[in-house]
């Protein structure tokens, strides 16, 4: 895709992000995001950590609106009959402060929301597992302004349900973050092994966990499943990572890309969010690519886009990145910084800023000074604040960085 072309995609896409919190809603608007998506109090699937409160979602949309981006509610676990009443009711409680679209993947709540209140705009959840164009006509039928598409949807298979639906119905699709060993995260493993279900918001991500084999006659000798002391992670999938065919999904069709992470921090969001806000205005693609692998992630793969995955489950226990997170831009004043610590810095080491929509900004970190003005040799308490001298462009809520392969050692 030539830079023109990717200026003429980034100006009729739209490029949906995570937020857990609302510090991750912050990097997201101003990393790049044309709209952000969260969870409210009600009916969402990351029921343990990542909720906003009605006065925090009303917050969440000011915000969000007074930087020109949307606000899309999430209520997209299975509904049980006496909720149907409450998902109306509370459909009505958000169109009356400002959210754009909600989220919701059972065909009872989908009518619900529409007969209760129908200006809320309706996207149907991925959970849905959306892979033809008659179902997408019929939940177009029903009021839905947007289908997010199954994960396992193929290229061409968005392609020929983009041919066979109005015009006026939104594609979606996830373009990058964990993916579910599950079909389109429809997955009981969760609720078997610990009582939490995972289409009720309770996921442990049993599918992460290390397993071992037994046998009847040894109880509490534990075989690994290959030779690895670690036990083996057989049903844990690769990270999805789709920048490397993105010129395809949006020529099938796709109006809105989507990145999984609202259990993710603002350092995650911002790295994401970036990377595919910078392809889409136009960056190199290989710049890009290089910024995905700077923040946490399993391996990636490219999942279903191009056909049945084939080697991409089975990932490894734990997480790669080319980089360690430093901390945040607090403000700056004169040619200083000041920081919010997360790991250490050391003077003289290679620091790396995050910024939005452009290229990292690269500088030696030096003349630190702790909270008190004193110089130090180095940054190391957890939280603490301290302020460094940083070149022009470097400011309040970028993210410093260093990367591995300049400052091991």
């Amino acid at each position: 895709m030539t830079a023109s072309d990717q200026n003429a995609a980034a100006d009729r896409v739209e490029l949906l992000a995570p937020a857990g919190s609302f510090e991750a809603l912050e990097s997201a608007v101003r990393f790049g995001a044309d709209a952000v998506y969260l969870g409210g109090p009600f009916l969402q699937l990351r029921a343990g950590s990542a909720g906003f409160s009605m006065q925090d979602v009303e917050k969440a949309a000011l915000y969000a609106h007074a930087h020109g981006v949307k606000l899309y509610v999430a209520a997209n676990s299975f509904v049980y009959p006496e909720e149907l009443s409450k998902i109306a009711n509370y459909a009505a409680q958000l169109k009356a402060i400002g959210v754009d679209a909600m989220i919701v993947s059972d065909l009872g709540a989908i009518r619900a929301v529409k007969r209760a209140c129908p200006g809320m705009e309706v996207h149907v959840s991925t959970q849905a597992n959306c892979m033809n164009h008659e179902s997408a006509r019929i939940y177009y039928e029903l009021g839905a302004k947007r289908v997010v598409l199954a994960r396992e949807t193929s290229i061409a298979q968005i392609r020929q349900i983009r041919e066979n639906i109005p015009d006026e119905l939104e594609l979606e699709a996830f373009v990058h973050g964990a993916m579910c060993m599950a079909y389109s995260g429809r997955c009981m493993l969760s609720a078997y092994l610990t009582g939490r279900s995972a289409n009720r918001g309770g996921c442990a991500q049993s599918c992460r966990w290390k397993f071992a084999l037994t046998e009847e006659k040894r109880p509490g000798e534990y075989f690994p499943i290959e030779e690895d002391p670690d036990g083996d992670t057989l049903l844990s999938s690769y990270d999805l990572n789709a920048l490397p065919v993105l010129d395809e999904i949006l020529s099938a069709g796709v109006t809105s890309l989507k990145i999984e992470g609202r259990m993710k921090t603002a350092y995650y969001v911002a790295g994401a969010v970036g990377a595919y806000r910078r392809y889409l205005d136009g960056a190199d693609k290989a710049d890009c690519l290089k910024e995905l692998d700077a923040i946490s992630h399993r391996p990636y793969s490219t999942g279903f886009y191009l056909g049945e995955i084939k080697d991409s489950i089975h990932a490894p226990a734990g997480y790669f990145k080319d980089c360690d997170y430093v901390g945040r831009v607090l403000s700056r004043q004169g040619d200083r910084i000041s920081v919010q610590l997360k790991n250490k810095l050391v003077c003289g080491q290679i620091v790396e800023a995050l910024v939005p929509r452009r290229a990292a900004v690269r500088f030696i970190a030096q003349a630190i000074k702790d909270a008190g003005g004193e110089d130090i040799a180095e940054a190391r308490v957890p939280d603490s604040v301290f302020s460094m001298r940083a070149p022009e462009g470097v400011g309040a809520g970028d993210f410093l960085r260093i990367r591995h392969e300049e400052n091991d050692g």
